[in-house]
């Protein structure tokens, strides 16, 4: 089934130039770009984002310490470890979410394929915990859809 997915290269993927990189691993899927652009993220923004992770987090830590690294994700994202910038992309094509994911790995850089984007650029800073895992994909076509209309005008997006 023809579908899109977002992907976002994080701070850490664009501070260490490995963008190109990334961009040349994905295309092994063989899914067309159809939105692409360089984003500034607030803090608002971050947690609408991670709107889910929050209270996952609360259910597996406990409340201070699961605020502890959601507070830590959102410092990520913005860009306070490395750089303010991701960059946003929308791939279309069969199978996108599935495809991108197989390239990307596992969450945890230390978990995944040592073939995979992560497991080549991911590590687990040392000091705050939080996966510096160079990049997010969309982990279903529901959630997909979401991130997609959060990070996207619609006239932005090229089919």
């Amino acid at each position: 089934m023809e579908e899109k997915t977002l992907v976002l290269i994080k701070p850490d993927g664009l501070v260490k130039s490995l963008t190109g990189n990334i961009i040349t691993t994905l295309s092994e899927a063989r899914l067309k770009i159809v939105g692409a652009k360089v984003v500034r993220v607030s803090k608002d923004f971050a947690e609408k984002h991670y709107s889910d992770l929050r209270d996952n987090l609360i259910k597996k830590f406990g409340e201070e310490k699961g605020m502890q690294i959601f507070n830590s994700t959102l410092d990520y994202i913005q860009g306070k470890f490395h750089t303010d910038r991701v960059f946003a992309l929308v791939y279309k094509g069969e199978d996108a979410v599935k495809k991108i994911r197989e390239l990307t790995g596992e969450t945890n850089p230390e978990k995944a394929s040592p073939v995979s984007i992560r497991g080549k650029y991911g590590r687990i800073h040392s000091e705050t915990r939080v996966f510096e895992n160079v990049i997010h994909c969309s982990d279903s076509i529901e959630n997909a859809k979401r991130e997609i209309e959060l990070w996207f005008r619609h006239d932005e997006i090229v089919e």
